[in-house]
């Protein structure tokens, strides 16, 4: 386990991470940090998504997945993670497994095409959005999720020491790159052009202040308020629709 990016090394690793992704989410931490950049993720796919099909890139556990099956059409999963995808089956996901850099759908396959979390792990994310636009039909939406290093997320990525996902895993196992909202559009392949955006975790300075209730409250609150607001720039994770033209 490295951290070059290989589709090995980021197997390796989410393979590691998976026995104890959901300590802290999903049904074992209901309202809290997690939760809430789940709902914030699957209320933007939401805007596009409503009755049409979905895909989700890196799909994990299906958590977020399970969300947007509520409101689309059709909701598939894709994840490099044989540990993660049992249990997004077990969830009773429709997923399989694949790289987010070759795509094992036909063109025009999606109404909307989604990645949270994981464009920021894929050295070639060149490719990997390239393929999203390839399996998105025209005219639809593809939706994809930045760590922004103007933030206050990013700085603490910087400053603090690796979090420790597993036994003998951290965060520093794992290829990381951020990119900044003014840097974002030159990533898109041509024909894809931004027509929405979201800033998350614009306020939260840690994970650990969202376990108290009152902090719960607040950020909770302030996050909701802020994501869509001239502020959602300063998110720790820039969301952004981009629109494929016919």
């Amino acid at each position: 386990m490295d951290a070059t990016g290989s589709h090995e090394s980021n197997r390796a690793y989410y393979d590691a991470f998976s026995e104890g992704y959901e300590d802290h989410r999903g049904e074992n931490d209901p309202g809290g940090y997690h939760d809430l950049l789940d709902e914030l993720e699957a209320d933007f796919v939401a805007r596009f998504g409503r009755g049409r099909d979905v895909l989700e890139i890196g799909c994990g556990t299906g958590l977020v997945l399970s969300r947007i099956a509520r409101f689309a059409g059709s909701a598939r999963g894709l994840d490099l993670s044989p540990g993660m995808l049992e249990k997004a089956r077990a969830r009773g996901r429709d997923v399989v497994e694949g790289s987010a850099t070759e795509l094992p759908f036909p063109h025009s396959s999606f109404d909307v095409t989604c990645s949270f979390k994981v464009l920021a792990h894929v050295p070639e994310i060149r490719v990997a959005l390239s393929e999203m636009a390839r399996v998105t039909r025209p005219g639809g939406i593809l939706i994809a999720e930045f760590y922004n290093p103007f933030s206050i997320r990013g700085l603490a990525k910087k400053l603090a020491p690796h979090g420790k996902i597993a036994q003998a895993a951290h965060e520093g196992h794992v290829f990381t790159r951020f990119d900044s909202p003014r840097t974002v559009a030159k990533l898109l392949p041509p024909g894809c052009e931004i027509v929405d955006s979201r800033g998350i975790r614009v306020a939260t300075p840690t994970a650990r202040v969202m376990r108290h209730p009152l902090g719960r409250r607040f950020f909770r609150a302030a996050e909701r308020a802020l994501c869509d607001s001239p502020l959602k720039y300063m998110g720790g994770f820039w969301l952004i629709a981009a629109q494929k033209q016919g």
